[in-house]
């Protein structure tokens, strides 16, 4: 799958989503193709941040959704980079800050809220979009 799905995710012109099962399994795979298109566009600094950022959105939305499939999009725009997950749900998100000591379950969006510039939720004719972007510096001539 990875195969097929990567060179659309590469062109940052395209701005195509890919269509995953909405499974666990669809986690590590998401992380990896997110790492292998940020490689291609030269954003190596944003590997580590982004992988993590994306399994909390692709987590959530197997979890909490209950669709058959998720969607996964990259967008590229000067200064920025967007992952965005969707899925079938009109249910937003919603950030829940638990108390020191408690269950570490329920914690991605906070994970999100820390790590990301920007993250929102958008919803769509057929579900919704939970989206993060991360600030791009660009390299100087």
């Amino acid at each position: 799958m990875e195969r097929t799905v990567l060179p659309r995710l590469r062109d940052p012109a395209a701005a195509e989503e890919v269509r995953l099962p909405s499974r666990g399994e669809s986690g590590p795979l998401a992380r990896r193709l997110v790492l292998a298109v940020l490689q291609s566009w030269g954003l190596q600094p944003l590997l580590e941040v982004g992988e993590l950022l994306t399994a909390e959105l692709v987590a959530n939305a197997v979890r909490h959704t209950g669709g058959r499939t998720i969607g996964l999009k990259l967008l590229r725009r000067p200064g920025w980079l967007r992952v965005e997950v969707r899925d079938s749900s009109r249910a937003l998100p919603c950030l829940i800050v638990a108390e020191p000591g408690m269950a570490e379950c329920g914690r991605g969006l906070l994970v999100v809220d820390t790590l990301a510039d920007r993250w929102g939720a958008d919803l769509l004719p057929r579900g919704k979009g939970v989206w993060f972007e991360l600030k791009v510096r660009e390299r100087t001539a």
